[in-house]
């Protein structure tokens, strides 16, 4: 008899031990329409034997609209019941015969089934659920459009999403997804929008993940290493993130097919070498390139000066070298940039134009080889990069009219690509 007292007197603190790993509470963010009271507090999900009779207050099918919105309740209990921690009390409301009332869930038609609306989209950004897989859940849903799960726990692989052939946006990012890149998304031809930033996803990246028909492709913090393939060119996105990755090689040359497309690449923090490539400076459309803290080196090529709608460019912390090209600085001008970051390099030399950049604090070359400037290397430093073997030739070509093309600046954008890399709060 006292030892039940003793289990009675530490249930209340076991439960709110439990809770404390699901982290603070916090509250689900409203939705319209919503038919169902949520409750506010500490939720956590009890895994339930798959096979196990659904209880007796279940739904009957014929509860339901329709087939479809009956299988989506399957695969949402089934999915519900793995669920390890829930600290909005989001599935409180995952109950009863109308899924497309469930909290994080929308219905929808598809056009070959404009009689039968279903399961939709489903948006689980800022939820911080946490699931050991959605196998099972994500793949099983066959007529969504939109998934978003940003910002909760789920981990493993991506499943196999061939059979989702509506899918247009795919958001798993600031999550605890494992495995090789998610090829899964190779098949999804209507696929616009691909973010996985913010994951423990390792290795290559497949070439023909460059061939999809995408808007944005948000790759950035991962474990993706191996060389960038050549078809990078070939991608059609206006924004490409790679950053805070392991990629290794040197930047495809191939880039310049997409000229007329990409507006913000960031490829900074990896391991990639090689010469600077030339045909970066046919980006015509581009407003920001940041290539930082890699190991890319030889001398800026000429063709950088056509970069006139480039606001910020960023080479810092690299092993470039040579003098920095006055056509370059003259972007700041004749052009729209707005910073220019080559700090951490080993130029030894200015173009006419940069050195009123400095002052003006669009420039920044601390850590170089230029005499007469404070913060530089050491000598000694300099000295050995000196007699290093060189192997990337001076690029004088200017291709473009820079004569008759400068361009009037104007106010700087709001950086979608630098928004990427910031890591939302978990809660």
């Amino acid at each position: 008899m006292a030892y039940g007292r003793v289990v009675l007197l530490l249930l209340p603190f076991a439960l709110l031990f439990a809770s404390s790993l699901c982290g603070s509470p916090t509250i689900a963010p409203e939705r319209k329409g919503i038919e169902i009271s949520i409750g506010v507090g500490i939720g956590i999900g009890v895994g339930n034997d798959s096979d196990a009779p659904p209880p007796s207050s279940s739904p009957h099918p014929s509860e339901f609209l329709n087939a479809k919105q009956y299988q989506a309740y399957l695969v949402i209990q089934q999915f519900k019941s793995i669920i390890t921690c829930d600290p909005g009390g989001v599935t409180q409301s995952w109950v009863g015969p109308r899924p497309c009332d469930y909290q994080g869930f929308y219905c929808g038609a598809p056009e070959d089934s404009p009689d039968e609306p279903t399961i939709a989209a489903v948006d689980f950004n800022g939820y911080n659920l946490s699931a050991p897989t959605v196998v099972g859940f994500l793949d099983q849903l066959p007529d969504l459009a939109f998934f978003h799960s940003n910002s909760n726990n789920f981990s493993g692989p991506i499943p196999d999403l061939s059979g989702l052939r509506y899918l247009r946006e795919l958001d798993v990012s600031n999550s605890a997804h494992t495995g090789d890149f998610p090829a899964a998304v190779l098949s999804l031809s209507n696929l616009i929008f691909l973010d996985i930033r913010f994951n423990l996803f390792a290795g290559a990246v497949p070439a023909s993940v460059f061939i999809l028909d995408l808007d944005v492709l948000f790759l950035n913090n991962n474990n993706l290493n191996e060389p960038l393939p050549a078809e990078i060119g070939s991608s059609p996105v206006a924004y490409l993130t790679l950053a805070n990755n392991g990629f290794t090689g040197p930047i495809p040359q191939s880039i310049s097919k997409a000229s007329k497309t990409l507006i913000e690449v960031l490829l900074l923090n990896n391991n990639l070498s090689g010469c600077l490539p030339q045909e970066i400076g046919l980006l015509s459309v581009a407003t920001v390139f940041d290539a930082g803290s890699n190991r890319i080196t030889g001398p800026i090529p000429w063709s950088f000066g056509c970069l006139l709608k480039v606001e910020q460019l960023n080479l810092a912390e690299n092993l470039l070298y040579g003098e920095v090209p006055d056509l370059v600085c003259r972007l700041a001008t004749d052009g729209n940039l707005a910073n220019l970051s080559l700090s951490g390099n080993y130029f030894t030399g200015l173009g006419h134009s940069c050195w009123g950049l400095i002052e003006a604090g669009v420039l920044d070359v601390r850590q170089n080889c230029i005499l007469g400037l404070p913060e530089q290397r050491l000598p000694t430093d300099c000295a050995r990069f000196v007699l290093r073997r060189k192997y990337c030739p001076f690029r004088y070509e200017v291709p473009c009219c820079l004569s008759t093309c400068a361009v009037k600046p104007v106010a700087p954008q709001r950086y979608v690509t630098y928004e990427a890399l910031h890591q939302p709060p978990r809660n």
